[in-house]
């Protein structure tokens, strides 16, 4: 762990420009991944400045989840406005960070009430610090109603124990803040609240589930990411309550051969199933030491490496002769990427906003396209926009 300015002389590995770690802000956005209990999880790091806003568009196009970090002193800034409509735009449920806890002028509390006020979320902690400022030791888990106190030179074990006796009243507070909360925005929880029945844990944690996925409520965590405490409940909550790329409806248009302007809306098949064309698309494009460097999302099927895709904008094919996994400015080599999947790729001629597929010729019509929502064979022009969960509500 790092800071981005560089102090240290090695700098935060997401921040690896010079010009990033001079400015000590995230200039590009980077995108890299993580394994964590068994679980694969694609990660991408946005600028927060207004002048860099498009990395933060063209990131959340293509993402399923986000997580929206605040300072604890400085709250919600012009900025976390212009990121709140953009996540709202398409519709990305998120899960809120309050970092740098062990700043001197920390108040989480008043970020939370700015959340509220300035972004109208229906917000609220599912965590308590022990301490704030130099005093910063850990933090009490609402739901589970225990402490987490993290040990270690880097914070890296994770030790739980009871809540302090001069916390417990307020902890006990705040966990009916947050039932109340939860309960005004999902029904069953409501229900039981309206009975006067105590949730168990996991009543509690699926109704924070589907709240969130419906943009309806924002669970709230709290952290210092210098200090690694926090994070790994953090990475716990990106696990229960955002969804992973099979729960998220993804639409592609299919235009009709015979260049008429109507389109079909056709569901793509995001599980990690070899047996569906490849639909991916090109997000982000990079200027690196090998030429160009494009980023994709593979939205169904599987890209390998060898295969032949085709760009639908301009009817072009490609043989993708390198296919790699990113990690900040590092790159690995892999063989194959399935749904949900971030991956780049070399030498390819494309615009920011391409579609790619592996063009299938096995003779299926349009019409029968039509029949099976499900199947997204044929010319597919472009993804829509609309990647995000049930319907228009009002969640990194």
């Amino acid at each position: 762990m790092h800071e981005v300015k560089g102090k240290d002389g090695v700098g935060a590995v997401m921040d690896s420009m010079e010009l990033e770690r001079q400015r000590g802000i995230t200039v590009q956005s980077a995108a890299t991944y993580t394994v964590w209990k068994d679980v694969n999880i694609n990660i991408i790091d946005t600028p927060g400045h207004v002048d860099l806003t498009i990395e933060v568009e063209r990131a959340l196009r293509v993402l399923d989840g986000a997580v929206l970090v605040l300072c604890a002193v400085g709250g919600v800034q012009c900025q976390t406005m212009t990121v709140n409509r953009q996540m709202k735009r398409y519709n990305v449920p998120f899960l809120t960070f309050i970092n740098k806890l062990d700043r001197v002028g920390s108040n989480p509390a008043r970020a939370l009430q700015q959340m509220r006020s300035k972004l109208s979320h229906n917000a609220a902690f599912v965590q308590m610090p022990i301490g704030l400022e130099s005093d910063f030791k850990g933090i009490i888990d609402l739901i589970e109603e225990r402490a987490i106190y993290f040990d270690g030179d880097f914070g890296q074990v994770v030790r739980y124990g009871e809540i302090p006796a001069e916390f417990r009243a307020a902890a006990a507070d705040r966990r009916q803040e947050l039932i109340e909360c939860v309960a005004n925005s999902d029904e069953q929880l409501g229900e039981m609240f309206l009975e006067e029945k105590i949730p168990s844990v996991s009543d509690l944690k699926l109704a924070i589930r589907r709240a969130t996925l419906n943009r309806s409520f924002t669970p709230v965590f709290l952290g210092s990411a210098l200090k690694n405490k926090g994070v790994q409940p953090l990475l716990d909550a990106v696990l229960e309550y955002l969804p992973n790329p099979s729960e998220v409806p993804n639409y592609a248009l299919l235009h009709q051969e015979d260049d008429s302007k109507e389109k079909t809306k056709i569901l793509m098949n995001s599980k990690r199933d070899s047996s569906h064309p490849f639909v991916g698309l090109a997000f982000k494009l990079e200027a690196g030491r090998f030429g160009q460097l494009t980023y994709v999302r593979n939205y169904q099927g599987e890209l390998k490496k060898g295969d032949t895709i085709y760009n639908t904008r301009t009817g072009k094919k490609v043989r993708v002769q390198r296919l790699v996994r990113m990690h900040a400015d590092m790159m690995e080599d892999v063989e194959e990427v399935f749904a949900g999947g971030i991956c780049a790729l070399f030498g390819i001629d494309c615009a920011s906003g391409d579609t790619f597929t592996n063009k299938d010729n096995s003779g299926l019509s349009v019409s029968e396209s039509k029949q099976n929502p499900h199947r997204a064979e044929g010319p597919c022009a472009c993804l829509e926009l609309e990647n995000g969960a049930q319907g228009e509500q009002e969640s990194i």
